[in-house]
């Protein structure tokens, strides 16, 4: 049996060992130095970026630039401008290039067998990062390294608990969505409204949209939620980037951001703290972009024949931060 996130449940995991062990058999392992290098032969990784969406995105990239140095990795690495064809091409052609191990953060949940059904075939493991994907057969991924979004849209709900300690009567909420079809986007909606329904009856969503993870779309699907629901109470953003968009519309609005509209955002960006300083955001839940060296340790293990070794997710670890922890900690931020 197979999760939503194309997990294995237990009963499958003995026949998902084999599959993975017939796989490391088409890449035998092979003498790896320290430096990522097996023999004369340097590891090469393909690597398939969302995009340039957003202040995490470009720290996740940075992150995996600077691993595969530091690990000796050879990186070919390719930026999908957030369309999924551009993705499948770039896994098509490190196939053709004959890469050792292919990563990618997928655009979207759904639409990958396909592709890593070549991938497989040609004996090249695969490693997700960031974002799950569904599959009807979960041998065509190694491994996840990236977080767990369901939670981080709970940690949101209770970020917001925080955020309106002492309020009593009912919270209208406008919702700011990630890209359509996007794990996180789908994921984050789905642990805030969990909490939601469990303990907060009052309060309500009264409008949702995606603004595709950009400040633009924030800004301006922020400016169209004002323009239908001048009582707005609090913002729930799936995302720093545009969040700070929404504060532009909240402001051009004449209202004043973490005040008249409380917002809880998610991602713990440079940016975003800026913004968490100065009263602007009033919680931000950490999701973590720095997979660069979770990554490449992968990599190794995949390369060296132990791919059956890794656990089939390798989640990161993150925290929750309030406007008054905001000042303290920015100096110390990393992204």
């Amino acid at each position: 049996m197979i999760d939503r996130r194309g997990f294995l449940t237990a009963g499958a995991a003995v026949s998902a060992a084999g599959i993975l062990a017939a796989c490391a058999k088409k890449n035998p392992a092979k003498s790896t130095g320290s430096d990522g290098s097996s023999g004369s032969k340097q590891i090469t990784l393909g690597f398939s970026q969302v995009g340039s969406e957003s202040g995490w995105r470009a720290a996740n990239t940075q992150s995996v630039k600077d691993a595969a140095k530091a690990a000796g990795i050879n990186l070919k690495f390719s930026d999908a401008q957030q369309k999924q064809e551009n993705q499948i091409s770039a896994i098509r052609s490190y196939i053709a290039q004959k890469v050792d191990v292919i990563s990618f953060s997928p655009v979207v949940v759904t639409g990958w067998d396909t592709v890593l059904k070549e991938a497989k075939a040609a004996g090249i493991p695969v490693i997700l990062t960031d974002r799950s994907v569904e599959t009807s057969d979960p041998s065509l991924y190694v491994t996840l390294v990236g977080s767990d979004f369901e939670i981080e849209g709970e940690r949101a709900a209770h970020m917001l608990e925080k955020v309106l300690a002492g309020n009593k009567g009912p919270v209208k909420i406008a919702q700011l969505e990630g890209t359509t079809g996007a794990a996180p986007a789908i994921e984050r909606a789905k642990g805030f409204a969990k909490i939601m329904k469990a303990s907060h009856p009052e309060w309500k969503i009264i409008a949702s949209q995606t603004g595709d993870f950009t400040r633009a779309g924030g800004k301006q699907v922020m400016a169209a939620f004002l323009q239908a629901h001048s009582d707005i109470d609090v913002l729930f953003s799936h995302n720093d980037d545009m969040a700070i968009g929404a504060i532009q519309s909240i402001q051009a609005a004449g209202k004043t951001p973490g005040k008249d509209i409380k917002i809880v955002s998610v991602d713990g960006v440079h940016d975003g703290f800026v913004a968490m300083s100065k009263g602007q955001i009033n919680g931000i839940v950490e999701c973590n972009p720095l997979l660069g060296p979770q990554l490449m340790d992968a990599v190794k293990t995949v390369h060296a024949g132990k791919g059956s070794t890794l656990p089939r997710w390798i989640k990161t670890k993150e925290s929750d931060y309030t406007a008054d922890q905001a000042a303290a900690a920015l100096p110390s931020r990393k992204y």
